[in-house]
């Protein structure tokens, strides 16, 4: 059997549509100078509220507590005591993700008083980011958005579940490196050879189908979907695309951002329906979809449910907002290393005048991200 037909899968939006887009987006009535971003899947630790619990046992306390309260169970222990087995499920580590993210969030603004209404202009995060950038934003409250990710992230455990036991085959995600040049023939290769655009792509079960789950950077993309197959497409882009990229294996045992997870975008569909969602929020806040601003409520609401199996389009948002509207100040804020690794040295540069990028994880690098905001937004001021 012709292996290409094994890979058949579905595309990120084309160039051209994500440059017509930019070309309809919305005026801001401020300008964007400062962005906020939050960390997805895989940053969870054991012991990644510790930190937080030495230096502000109140505000933690009280978060961790409202947290178990929503869920209706003790998330908390699992993150202070583990396993790390336990912690890694998606169920547990994706809420847990989020709201150790809204955490920090809280003790920048209660503990330290950094109003992010008036200091952020906008908000974006990576995948299951993108709820707790909705939560910064003010478009959903934390409870809704922690019982959103936490059955979401339930219906995304089923999926993998049931799709490993009806194929036998091992599922999961693996990242594709390659020198920025040629990121795009990349892309065009891969999409060639997974039949992205022909007739029969749809006819090829879900299961069988490979996904380009995140575009994340000019030299990084992340596949999706059955690791058989994308070792397949692998030996093809050797053999006969011209390319030769670093793989490595991610992580995940979940096919995360491809059709096996059809069944999350359904009932994230019938859940935001039923949610409140405020709009519009404090702030803009961008798609990962789209990789541009929320429009409306409905565009929310469409666009968050198919996130589940599209295309994280991670560097045309950072693209977006760097080029299209100016942004030069980029704080990341989670747990883990979210700084650089999401933005990339060539957007955000600590040393250029009123611009930089900091990762926040711990109370110290607050403390030096708040001096150095303020030497960059007088920088600005001043020149």
């Amino acid at each position: 059997m012709n292996s290409r037909r094994h890979l058949r899968g579905l595309a990120s939006p084309a160039m051209a549509g994500a440059l017509r887009m930019m070309a309809r987006a919305p005026a801001f009535k401020r300008e964007l100078h400062t962005a906020l971003f939050f960390p997805g899947h895989g940053v969870q630790r054991v012991g990644m509220a510790d930190t937080w619990m030495d230096r502000f046992p109140r505000t933690t306390t009280r978060l961790l507590d409202e947290m178990d309260s929503i869920l209706g169970f003790k998330l908390s222990r699992i993150i202070s005591d583990g396993p790390n087995s336990k912690l890694n499920k998606t169920e547990n580590a994706q809420p847990a993700i989020m709201a150790i993210s809204v955490l920090i969030l809280r003790i920048l603004e209660n503990e330290y008083g950094l109003n992010t209404t008036s200091r952020v202009d906008v908000t974006l995060g990576h995948s299951l980011g993108e709820f707790t950038a909705l939560v910064a934003g003010g478009y959903l409250e934390f409870s809704d958005a922690l019982k959103l990710v936490r059955h979401r992230a339930e219906v995304m455990a089923r999926c993998t579940r049931e799709v490993v036991e009806h194929s036998g085959e091992t599922y999961g995600m693996v990242a594709l490196i390659c020198e920025p040049e040629h990121l795009e023939s990349l892309l065009r290769a891969v999409h060639e050879f997974l039949g992205i655009g022909t007739d029969d792509t749809v006819q090829v079960p879900s299961i069988q189908q490979v996904m380009v789950a995140n575009i994340n950077s000019p030299n990084q993309i992340v596949l999706s979907g059955s690791i058989e197959r994308i070792r397949t497409l692998l030996v093809q882009l050797r053999q006969f695309g011209g390319h030769d990229p670093r793989a490595v294996r991610l992580k995940s045992e979940s096919p995360f951002h491809s059709p096996v997870m059809f069944p999350a975008t359904q009932y994230m569909r019938t859940a935001l329906e039923k949610t409140n969602i405020s709009f519009p929020g404090r702030m803009p806040c961008i798609s990962n979809v789209s990789a541009l601003p929320f429009r409306s409520r409905e565009d929310l609401t469409h666009l968050l449910s198919r996130q589940c199996t599209d295309t994280v389009r991670w560097w045309d948002s950072i693209r977006y907002l760097h080029q299209e509207e100016g942004v030069r100040r980029w704080i990341g804020i989670g747990p883990g290393k979210v700084g650089r690794n999401l933005v990339g040295k060539e957007v955000g540069r600590v040393n250029t005048k009123g611009g930089g990028v900091w990762a926040v994880c711990n109370p110290r690098e607050m403390e030096e991200m708040i001096v150095a905001l303020e030497q960059t937004e007088a920088e600005v001021k001043n020149h």
